[in-house]
């Protein structure tokens, strides 16, 4: 490497190494050494769960979570996020694999997978940090909670439903596992004549040790308590003639540094881009909400820029060394700052403990029965469901319950990325179609001198004023219908005069500003006149640089006085009176009626 190119290499990553910083200049807290041991003790069961959950052999998980945190301690903004394998991420991997048939009939990834997976996490970290360097990580933000309550909820149901062939024992030879929620539940009900009752019967003793630690013993670590006291009571079943199936030891001598294959991408390439941008943006979402979440409550912000550069090359360093995806751990980062953790030194920390007791754990994973691991990803996946958000979600308007029923339908029936996109898109659609369509209700003075609705059909034998409130939106999905709503009010044969009150119209753009001088044109010919009030600064400087405004009749147009609101009206409709031919005019008033 030339010195410009490192030159350039260090200006990019060295400023964005807060926690490398961190490390260098000052001393590690007791909150820090404290957070580290507690996450590190929690993610080591938790990263073999989610290789169980993704279909990829144990040590992907664990090194998956040592890998992260460090990544995540060196580049990350501060000690709200912790990174690792989550189930989201988990499961979303094992769908992507699933349905291009890349899962054994053991539900384990083949080895065409496993080839796979480090271009797909590089090419999410590749995604992920460029989003950070362009500082554009706020499209976040286009995304609805709805969207990710659908998603979550789906998940946790192939979740729940993919380890029910664990638990119950269930060993086949059929070639292609079922990767979607119904064909694993039509799996388990058609085979429930292989059901191993020694497998049944440790899954009870598990869930009871859970339950137990969980309710009694809440300050243990339950689900590592749980793993230790089942492996003793498998072994012991064992012993009396009851077998059941274990994790195997794991090497990671010829694992532990993966280059990926280029050539991949020109045969997995589809495959590859739709689930690197899944995963992108499931991290994304994952882990600044959680980030977010947890830096309010303490009274604080996070850089979401930052945050998102630490996610890309956590990804990147789980891409290089036989990790998985990598996002913000809600579990891992709420126990973090609960363990009182000062900086983001605890999560260096954390994945220094993991790395060690990867090494460690190698003779003893043997001994972990797979029911029982099962056992206890289902105990996660249930945590996930949130009935007090999907009645939220479902109740508050239409448009968020179709957003949830379709995410949820999509990721159950097809596949949790397709999912993503679908309730991505609904929702931008619902929210256009619902902005978008404003409607105009025209009202007048009667002989008594009220404001009433006016028919339709009503006509006026004398010269009018139309004063007309143009609200809302005006960007380009609803140019047409104002263009289309206003040239209607212009149709009256004795309108010789139309104010547009600018006032509430916002996001004027090239389209709305084209349909507007559209508009001037078609009223031109009907020798209508036209004048625009209370029109903003901003709105005023968007019409002076497409040059609508010097087209205009600069005294049929007045800009909104903040310090006298109703000035710019009554200038208006002074300057309407007078082009009026004698001064007369009745004025009508046209509003937006508005459906919330």
């Amino acid at each position: 490497m030339s010195e410009n190119s490192f030159k350039i290499l260090s200006n990019i990553f060295i400023p964005q190494a807060p926690g490398l910083r961190s490390l260098i200049f000052r001393n590690f807290s007791k909150g820090d050494l404290q957070a580290g041991i507690n996450v590190a003790l929690l993610a080591i069961p938790q990263g073999m769960a989610y290789a169980l959950v993704a279909g990829l052999p144990i040590h992907y998980g664990l090194l998956g979570s040592a890998i992260a945190a460090l990544m995540g301690g060196i580049f990350g903004g501060g000690k709200f996020i912790t990174l690792g394998p989550t189930n989201a991420t988990a499961v979303l991997l094992f769908g992507a694999f699933a349905g291009s048939g890349l899962i054994g009939q053991n539900g384990l990834a083949s080895a065409s997978a496993l080839m796979l997976l480090p271009v797909i996490l590089i090419t999410s970290s590749l995604f992920l940090i460029v989003a950070s360097l362009l500082r554009v990580s706020f499209v976040v933000q286009f995304v609805s909670r709805t969207v990710i309550t659908g998603y979550i909820t789906a998940a946790a149901c192939l979740i729940i439903a993919n380890q029910g062939r664990h638990v119950l024992g269930i060993s086949t030879t059929d070639e292609t596992p079922p990767s979607t929620f119904l064909g694993i539940l039509h799996f388990l009900i058609t085979h429930l004549e292989l059901i191993s009752l020694p497998a049944v019967i440790l899954s009870a003793i598990t869930t009871s040790i859970y339950l137990f630690l969980k309710f009694f013993s809440p300050s243990l670590p339950s689900v590592a308590g749980t793993l230790v006291v089942a492996s003793i009571a498998g072994n012991f079943m064992s012993g009396l003639g009851m077998p059941v199936v274990c994790l195997e030891n794991f090497s990671l001598s010829n694992d532990l540094f993966v280059l990926p294959s280029p050539e991949l991408v020109s045969v997995h390439g589809s495959l590859i881009f739709s689930t690197s941008l899944a995963v992108c943006l499931l991290c994304l979402l994952e882990g600044l909400s959680i980030g977010k979440s947890l830096s309010a409550r303490a009274g604080g912000r996070i850089d979401t820029n930052q945050e998102t550069f630490s996610i890309g090359m956590g990804n990147l360093g789980c891409g290089l060394f036989s990790g998985m995806p990598a996002s913000g751990s809600l579990t891992r980062s709420t126990l973090s700052v609960a363990s009182g953790a000062k900086s983001n030194t605890a999560n260096l920390l954390t994945g220094l403990i993991i790395l060690i007791g990867v090494f460690a754990l190698n003779d003893f994973v043997r001994f972990i029965p797979i029911c029982s691991l099962a056992t206890l990803v289902i105990f996660i996946g249930l945590s996930l469901v949130k009935f007090r958000q999907i009645q939220t979600v479902a109740r508050a308007t239409r448009s968020d319950a179709l957003t949830f029923v379709i995410t949820l339908i999509v990721g159950l029936i097809f596949s949790l990325q397709l999912a993503i996109f679908c309730g991505v898109i609904t929702s931008i659609l619902l929210f256009l179609r619902k902005v978008a369509q404003p409607q105009l209700v025209e009202y007048g003075y009667t002989q008594e001198g009220d404001l009433t609705e006016a028919s339709v059909n009503t006509k006026r034998a004398e010269p009018e004023v139309f004063i007309v409130h143009v609200e809302g939106e005006l960007f380009f999905a609803a140019a047409d219908l104002f263009y289309e709503q206003i040239r209607r009010v212009g149709e009256d044969p004795n309108q010789k005069v139309l104010v547009l009150k600018m006032l509430n119209a916002h996001h004027m753009d090239a389209t709305s500003v084209l349909a507007l001088e559209e508009l001037l044109e078609y009223l031109k010919e009907k020798d209508c006149h036209v004048i625009l009030c209370e029109v903003r600064k901003d709105c005023l400087r968007i019409l002076k640089n497409s040059g609508v405004l010097s087209r205009m009749n600069r005294r049929n147009i007045f800009p909104f006085v903040p310090s006298n609101p109703t000035l710019s009206t009554a200038k208006a409709i002074g300057r309407a009176k007078s082009l009026v031919a004698g001064g007369r005019a009745k004025v009508t008033i046209v509003a937006e009626e508005r459906n919330d």
